[in-house]
């Protein structure tokens, strides 16, 4: 063995052991934080509030700490709860959320990761079983399916597949007695059904995770200003694909998802778990297993909503970013942000312990005093000269400023007389003069008939007006029936 291929793979496992999940379960404390995780965090409550969280995490660790000898005394973190579940927030263990106006702590991809492989290796049941291996070499075999391409072969294995298929299609119904597997084979398909069940959390997990670390890269260059706005977004949509089809825990969620847009499929899942729960070899199953196979269903429910929760929160807080965004002010904020973090450094180096900073109640008021009214000129600026009255002087046109004026009543009012006691307002407006079918006059028409007294209809009339340049404009309304004489009005 050569030195730079020992090294090398020093190196990897140097790097592995960094990642939190290892850190996790290697560390000092590591039997405390996966007990009492696994405790406070279960597949039916993956989310937990703060104060919840808190109040639990303390209960437990002074319960433990009063159990514990010397020796195992030194593996219980000293300090508070909160101080506790602080340090797993910055060692990537727990993740602090805001759901519904609620501060909440979920697991993170690596502490779901480390719990699994903590249960797995507590629980002395892992071993080959037919089962897993079954599933491995089905897994090749589907995988060789797929990547060759020669139709001839795909062909021959499909007619081999439902040969096999009619031929115990035709022993069934001759009256051949179904062969029973053993308690044993189907106990160790239901273990090999948990183990791939237990995986489905960790992905998930890493797929919202994923999303959440796209959010904060996109928020990120938004308030950067570095790229057009456009480019940033296009890159985001252009990762939140690559992650649902690129990557395992993409390829996992889009699986699931596809599972749980079924619903005949989740009704027969469900079917099937229950009619399993019966079996004679479920009661040879301990409780936690059989709780656990009876809540595949909702592991994958609960990991679904995981993922799509992350995506709505997302993209919540980018679009809110995007109406928001100003880079201007956030410069600002940023400058002063900084100014206030120097002089509160400024401040610790020359303060003693029991100083106290008092705090800017309000905004100090500019003294600005009396301001010239005038530059140059002591006195006050004259008025204006008065108009001279010359009528003999102007211009009027008032053919054409009149018609693009506001609405012509008295020619409106006059029409309106004539048309009867009710009439319907669209087709009043239809029959009007070319001077009086313009669009604020059917607004005026509008006011008149509701001066005087209308009814509105449910149905919807479309009248079209004219401009005076000559263009025309449609507009549709409830329908009114209007009266050409005030209501009262003898």
């Amino acid at each position: 063995m050569t030195s730079s291929r020992a090294e090398a793979a020093y190196q990897r496992s140097l790097a592995a052991f960094k990642n939190p999940t290892l850190d996790m379960l290697h560390g000092r404390y590591a039997p405390f934080v996966v007990a009492v995780l696994s405790l406070v965090f279960t597949p039916d409550r993956p989310a937990v509030s703060v104060a919840d969280a808190h109040a639990e995490v303390g209960e437990a660790t002074d319960l433990l700490r009063y159990l514990a000898d010397e020796e195992a005394d030194r593996r219980i973190p000293t300090g508070t709860a909160r101080d506790v579940c602080r340090q797993w927030v910055r060692l990537g263990w727990l993740v602090p959320q805001i759901e519904d106006d609620v501060e909440v702590y979920r697991l993170s991809a690596h502490a779901v990761g480390a719990l699994e492989i903590a249960g797995r290796a507590g629980s002395g049941r892992t071993r080959v079983s037919t089962s897993r291996v079954r599933s491995l070499l089905e897994a090749i075999e589907r995988l060789a399916d797929d990547a060759d391409a020669d139709p001839e072969r795909r062909l021959a294995r499909l007619e081999e597949q439902r040969a096999a298929l009619d031929a115990e299609i035709a022993s069934l119904r001759a009256g051949a007695p179904v062969e029973a597997a053993d308690e044993e084979h189907l106990l160790e398909e239901a273990e090999n059904v948990l183990h791939l069940a237990r995986e489905l959390p960790a992905d998930f997990s890493r797929v919202a995770e994923s999303i959440k670390a796209m959010q904060r890269d996109v928020v990120a260059e938004l308030r950067g200003d570095v790229r057009p706005t456009g480019d940033v977004l296009r890159e985001y949509l252009q990762r939140g694909q690559h992650v649902l089809q690129s990557t395992p825990e993409g390829r996992a969620f889009a699986g699931a998802l596809r599972l749980i847009g079924d619903p005949e499929r989740i009704d027969r899942l469900a079917t099937q778990l229950h009619v399993l729960q019966t079996r004679p070899f479920a009661q040879v199953m301990d409780a936690d297993q059989r709780a656990e196979l009876e809540a595949v269903g909702r592991r994958l429910e609960q990991g679904v909503e995981e993922v799509l929760t992350a995506q709505r929160r997302a993209s919540h807080v980018i679009t809110a970013q995007v109406r928001t965004h100003d880079p201007v002010r956030d410069r600002q904020v940023d400058d002063l942000l900084r100014a206030a973090m120097a002089g509160l450094q400024a401040w610790m180096q020359e303060s003693r312990p029991g100083d106290r900073v008092t705090p800017l109640r309000s905004f100090p008021v500019a003294g600005l005093g009396h301001l010239r009214q005038t530059l140059s000129d002591i006195h006050p600026a004259a008025g204006p000269e008065p108009l001279e009255e010359s009528p003999a002087d102007v211009e009027f046109d008032e053919g054409d400023q009149r018609a693009w004026g506001g609405p012509r009543y008295a020619e409106l009012e006059e029409y309106v007389a004539g048309l009867g006691e009710e009439f319907d307002l669209a087709t009043a407006f239809a029959g009007a003069g070319p001077d009086t079918r313009r669009p604020v006059d059917l607004l005026g028409l509008l006011e008149i008939a509701h001066r005087n007294g209308m009814t509105e209809g449910e149905n919807i009339s479309v009248v079209e007006a004219v401009r005076p340049d000559g263009t025309s404009r449609r507009f549709a309304f409830g329908a009114v029936t209007a009266h050409s004489v005030k209501e009262g009005t003898p």
